[in-house]
């Protein structure tokens, strides 16, 4: 398909709306950390109140862990049923309708100071997860549907960026010298309801996926004037026809459920590749780094540790930028491998500068540089390229359910690496990242091995090839479509992966 697809100001708009569910999934992901004491505080004072004598610094400590993780179950919940809503109310309307929690989360969490509630706190913290959880499934799907082909990779990694803004916005804001105090530390919980409510103003302008007025409701005239209108260009009829092929496709399928997608031979393998993707993004040290980046630079010698903690959180947001750029001309698994490579031995080399710090002053500084340049190469391609390569990988039918069951293993993977790393540190020390360079060196080695670049490529044909191959695996003949590796990126001109 020729590039004759442009940039327009509704494309732009609706992109950028879209982008404040990420937004959304990032401030709630990291702003808990920073009030942290504040809050046990409250907890204490809490409890203390209602039972009549001070709780045990092991009850204190469970009920700290249990409102960091019941954001993450809530997020499980919330991914795992994206599909509920999407396919019954669409992709725009979808979000629309989910902000009603992220408004109920943020009032549970802003009042439950005033009430005295523990209670309110937790289902508060329970509720947010379950609406960041949908964003992580409605958000990339509908970036996905309405950017043309030609930039899809580049509007893909919008979704990463309002992660990291958001994860930025929220330690600036977890300062004491801003919201990080004792008055203003459920102002800072509740300031979710802002982004919310200014979604919920702009989402209306904004079209509905024209995949989802083609396939899934039959307006092939909407569908074409929405095209029109997002892309700049009067001559729509190819991507038309390609929906079109696409539901005559789903036509003769019936509806896909999560089951099918282990089941049926043709999804097996693009279902485990968004599976391993997610894995990979979870299970690289990212989130180990950043939970507890704050302690990592104390141990490293840092005077002030939350400055350098919003240091990495710069470069989070810098290099999300440059992949931004670079994803359309490097492709999706060329970023991601160097990514995953170069984070296996900056890993490496924050475990060698952990252990020689005490030994060496210089070697603290060698420790700092790793965790900035491990959180660069993350955005380089483990950050944004697993939660959109999902969407490319499939076409309209089974979509909605891969996306829920990639977002769950998302999820999932972040819970137990919350729950377990502290331990893991605890009796392995600085040695906890090795366990984090053998996880990135099999991701890299999967990477090369089995994932597929689709740059370029329309959602018809990336199907297409996984069905192809299939059929080759079952003994259908070879197409001759495939000699080349199917592996490997082609040219711009050639059909198939």
């Amino acid at each position: 398909m020729e590039n004759r697809q442009g940039v327009t100001p509704p494309l732009i708009l609706a992109i950028t709306v879209a982008t404040i569910g990420s937004f959304q999934f990032g401030y709630n992901t990291g702003v808990i950390n920073a009030p942290e004491m504040i809050i046990r505080n409250f907890l204490n004072y809490t409890l203390n109140n209602k039972l009549g004598n001070p709780p045990s610094e092991m009850v204190l400590t469970s009920l700290w862990s249990v409102c960091v993780a019941i954001f993450s179950v809530g997020g499980m919940i919330g991914s795992f049923s994206v599909g509920l809503f999407v396919n019954r109310f669409g992709r725009r309307n979808s979000m629309l309708i989910v902000n009603l929690l992220a408004v109920t989360g943020g009032c549970l969490m802003a009042f439950s100071e005033m009430a005295v509630s523990i209670e309110m706190l937790i289902l508060g913290r329970l509720v947010i997860g379950l609406f960041c959880g949908l964003c992580t499934g409605f958000v990339p799907m509908y970036i996905g549907e309405v950017s043309p082909t030609s930039l899809r990779g580049a509007f893909g990694t919008l979704n990463q960026l309002g992660i990291v803004i958001g994860i930025l916005v929220a330690q600036i804001f977890g300062l004491e010298a801003i919201l990080g105090t004792e008055e203003l530390w459920p102002v800072l919980l509740g300031f979710t309801i802002l982004p919310a409510v200014l979604q919920s103003v702009f989402l209306p302008f904004c079209p509905e996926s024209p995949r989802f007025l083609l396939i899934n409701r039959m307006e092939e005239e909407k569908a074409k004037r929405v095209l029109q209108q997002l892309w700049g260009t009067h001559d729509v009829s190819q991507d038309i026809q390609e929906m079109k092929d696409e539901s005559v496709r789903m036509a003769q399928e019936k509806q896909v459920t999560v089951l099918e997608l282990f089941r049926v031979p043709s999804y097996q393998q693009p279902i485990i590749i968004s599976i391993i993707l997610q894995l990979s993004q979870q299970l690289s040290g990212i989130n180990a780094v950043f939970y507890y980046s704050t302690g990592i630079f104390k141990d490293a010698g840092v005077q002030e540790p939350i400055y350098a903690t919003i240091g990495a959180g710069v470069v989070n947001t810098i290099f999300t930028v440059v992949s931004l750029f670079l994803v359309e001309k490097a492709g999706r698994r060329t970023l991601h491998m160097i990514g995953l490579g170069g984070m296996a031995f900056c890993s490496l080399l924050m475990t060698v500068s952990l252990l020689l710090k005490d030994e060496y002053d210089w070697m603290s500084y060698v420790c700092i540089g790793a965790i900035l340049v491990f959180v660069a190469f993350f955005e380089i391609g483990p950050g944004p390229i697993p939660w959109f390569i999902v969407a490319e990988l499939f076409s309209q039918g089974p979509r909605p359910a891969a996306v829920a069951v990639a977002g769950c293993s998302n999820w999932t993977s972040n819970f137990l690496v919350g729950l377990i790393f502290p331990s893991a540190a605890y009796y392995l020390g600085a040695y906890v990242f090795i366990i984090f360079t053998g996880f990135l060196l099999i991701f890299l080695a999967f990477t090369f091995f089995k994932v597929p670049e689709t740059r370029g490529r329309t959602f018809e044909e990336i199907t297409q090839v996984f069905e192809r191959q299939t059929q080759e695996a079952r003994g259908y003949g070879r197409s001759p479509t495939l000699e080349m590796h199917p592996f490997q990126p082609e040219k711009e001109s050639t059909p198939g992966i």
